[in-house]
């Protein structure tokens, strides 16, 4: 099972789920799954997450087994 500390660093940077939907480019509906670990990012979600928050993918998103 994918993991991620999504909702973490949003908040961290201050912004709404509708924000940084926004600012990705995907619905709200998007990060709210993701944050609940009910949806898997495709690759270059995630690593425009990763570009925006300015980490690696794997700060964000972890394979759990």
């Amino acid at each position: 099972m994918l993991k991620n500390h999504l909702k973490l660093y949003r908040v961290q940077a201050d912004l709404s789920q509708e924000q940084l939907a926004t600012i990705l480019g995907v619905r709200r509906e998007t990060i709210h799954f993701l944050e609940k670990n009910k949806h898997v990012p495709s690759l270059v979600l995630a690593m425009k997450i990763s570009r925006l928050f300015k980490v690696r993918v794997e700060e964000i998103f972890s394979l759990e087994e």
